[in-house]
């Protein structure tokens, strides 16, 4: 049975009681916000992934190869780097390469979901085999949908919500930035060139069809993202958006569990507004955003710019984070910027886990105040995002006094008023 289906007939699954065991929710209840579309369980063989309301806000990164380096050994580090440093998710979105091999190797290493996006492999397929992506055929495009299921990925991004509409709304009020999403540009560029609907979105009955033959979870992609804060939140992204709105009901009433993708380059004012419509027009379900990446001026530290709205982006509501790396606009990323990118966006989802009030994420912090103020460094090792970091920093230099940092020395705020003013340190 599929898994929203269970959660409909008040059955507690596996799944259920995996997820609600390691977010101390109540299974019953972690199952009601599954059954109402409010949260998703992503499956990776016996491992299960909660994304919704009243969950911790989970972080993917991004990997694979590109037409232009393919090493699949790096992106094999990679994966590992990401989830040691704590991602949740992860997709392989490679587009050089054996790349049936790349995804099936991924997904028998990976010790979390893998997630993909189908339509990059029929277009190169197409491409190698036809000479142009505009030649693509529908049959291709689902052909790879299953078979990208059938190696067991747990979730597919589809660029469903970009229709004919769309586009004559693309053309009235064009953009600066344009499309930058590569699915949403293969989409739009066949659908030009061939004058015909976007066949995700025509043909969503056969995108039901393998989501509930594999339980596969459907991450409504944004084709329409804005690839600039100066196109944020304008027709072209709502139109797609509230396609999206559509499309969810139907996959529920279908059994099938979404998420649904956002922006993209938003200013930080916009981002509670952006969330709130989500949320609104999708019915509740799980916001997945990459970034929002705030502002355009700073390639090499899009992991910071990114890390900003996302914090933000998760107090008010996002569910999902896809880390961006400081490699964004400018190459494939190495391991040390895949690295960089997880912690980034660690960050800041706990600290809108902290902004909504979930007891572990504020407890962790708490345990991490009295380790300070005992300057027990050990522990505060343990309790740090990175405690490679943590130690390379700390032990560069020493202090004439053992237990300070280099910071303050001997001066210390701390040990200061301690030695002065009495004050006991508190244990518990």
């Amino acid at each position: 049975m599929l898994e929203r289906e269970s959660a409909l007939k008040g059955i507690i699954s596996r799944g259920i009681r995996y997820v609600s065991g390691r977010e101390k929710i109540k299974p019953e209840v972690l199952a009601e916000k599954v059954a109402e579309g409010r949260a998703v369980i992503l499956r990776h063989g016996n491992i299960y992934l909660g994304i919704g309301e009243g969950l911790r806000i989970k972080v993917n990164a991004n990997i694979g190869t590109s037409p232009d380096i393919v090493d699949i050994c790096s992106e094999i580090e990679k994966l590992k780097a990401a989830c040691k440093y704590g991602a949740d998710a992860v997709m392989d979105l490679s587009t050089g390469g054996d790349i049936n091999k790349i995804r099936k190797t991924i997904v028998e290493r990976s010790p979390v979901p893998i997630g993909t996006v189908p339509v990059y492999q029929a277009v190169i397929e197409t491409i190698e085999e036809k000479g142009a992506l505009v030649k693509m055929d529908t049959e291709k495009l689902f052909e790879v949908i299953e078979r990208h299921a059938d190696d067991g990925v747990s979730f597919v991004t589809l660029h469903c919500g970009i229709t004919l509409n769309t586009l004559e709304r693309l053309r009235k009020s064009p953009r600066k930035t344009m499309v930058v999403s590569r699915g949403g540009a293969f989409l739009i560029s066949w659908m030009i060139a061939n004058e015909k609907e976007n066949p995700l979105y025509e043909h969503f009955d056969r995108v039901m069809d393998i989501a509930r033959k594999y339980d596969l979870v459907l991450s409504l992609g944004d084709g329409m993202r804005p690839g600039g804060i100066v196109d944020a939140t304008d027709n072209s992204q709502i139109d797609e958006l509230l396609t999206l709105g559509e499309l969810t009901e139907t996959a529920w009433k279908n059994g099938v569990q979404v998420i649904i993708e956002g922006p993209g380059h938003i200013p930080l004012n916009e981002i509670p507004a952006n969330v709130v419509l989500q949320k609104k027009i999708c019915k509740g379900a799980p916001f997945y955003v990459l970034g929002p990446v705030v502002t355009d001026v700073a390639p090499g530290y899009d992991h910071i710019t990114s890390a900003i709205g996302a914090a933000v982006a998760g107090w008010y509501g996002a569910d999902f984070i896809c880390y961006v790396t400081p490699s964004e606009h400018l190459g494939l990323p190495g391991i040390e910027e895949v690295i960089e990118g997880t912690v980034a966006a660690k960050i800041a989802a706990h600290s809108a886990d902290i902004a909504r009030g979930l007891k572990n994420s504020i407890e962790w912090d708490y345990k991490m105040a009295l380790a300070r103020t005992q300057r027990n460094w050990q522990e505060e090792k343990k309790l740090s995002i990175d405690p490679v970091k943590f130690d390379k920093i700390h032990k560069r230099y020493k202090s004439t006094e053992k237990d300070v940092c280099t910071m303050c020395g001997k001066y210390c705020a701390i040990k200061t008023v301690e030695k002065y003013l009495g004050v006991k340190i508190i244990t518990s």
